[in-house]
């Protein structure tokens, strides 16, 4: 399969982006934050990945290992020599394990209400909760609820089930969860100077502030942190434009040379 028919790119700028999404998410799933960005000054690629969006039915691996080698597979056919990652949630583990492969090529990170490198733990009723969500619909809600701090309608709440089914194979929802919840490897990218900003959102009880300062922070000695006022775990449906803001006013300056 072709991987740069399976992304879709946006802008003609000098600064490249590769976008990574989350559990719930594919590569037009990002919310109303798309039509707010710069062009002109960047140029965004939204990948699937393998089992979702255009790549459904494609089969696994379903691995953050793989969801970085195709990454770099689409930046080379994207002829990206050096580029930025932007990643959601389970992207958050992904773009760092594309640090971690390719170094060298890797100008600035963003995490978006992100995964750490080391994984996230579960206690056995979390587990059984979030591995229902493969089969069952309401869990999937319930869980969007919940990392939203269940304060948003009920309107979106549905609006983001129907987009997940859609955009994804049950079998490979199924498996990222073990990918992103179980995946460490803080060894390869500990102490990197990469440019880093970790975005929590303030009502994200998971993956919110305090989580980003225990892990991202402590990895990375010049990682920033911008907690996304009146967010959860989806600022790029919740404050799009205070998202996009942040987001590339840190990657102006990180990819300024």
């Amino acid at each position: 399969m072709n991987i740069r028919h399976d992304a879709h790119v946006i802008g003609q700028g000098r600064r490249k982006v590769l976008m990574l999404h989350g559990w719930f998410g594919h590569a037009r799933g990002w919310g109303p934050m798309v039509q707010h960005l710069d062009t002109d000054a960047f140029s965004y690629a939204f990948m699937d990945y393998r089992g979702y969006g255009h790549r459904k039915g494609s089969g696994g691996p379903y691995t953050i290992e793989q969801i970085a080698h195709d990454a770099l597979a689409l930046a080379d056919q994207l002829g990206w020599e050096r580029f930025a990652l932007v990643g959601h949630s389970m992207g958050g583990s992904a773009i760092q394990y594309v640090l971690a492969e390719a170094p060298q090529r890797v100008q600035a990170l963003v995490g978006i209400t992100p995964v750490p490198a080391g994984g996230v733990p579960f206690d056995p009723e979390g587990w059984a909760f979030f591995s229902a969500a493969a089969q069952d619909p309401a869990v999937r809600r319930a869980i969007i609820d919940l990392t939203t701090g269940r304060r948003l309608t009920g309107t979106w709440l549905d609006a983001m089930v129907r987009s997940s089914l859609a955009h994804s194979d049950v079998e490979a929802f199924a498996a990222y969860l073990t990918a992103w919840a179980e995946t460490a490897f803080v060894e390869r990218i500990q102490g990197r100077t990469v440019p880093v900003l970790v975005i929590p959102g303030e009502h994200d009880p998971a993956l919110g502030e305090a989580t980003c300062r225990a892990t991202w922070l402590q990895h990375y000695p010049q990682a920033r942190l911008e907690v996304m006022a009146n967010a959860g775990h989806y600022p790029m449906d919740e404050t799009p434009i205070a998202l996009v803001t942040a987001m590339e006013r840190f990657l102006r300056e990180a990819m300024a040379a």
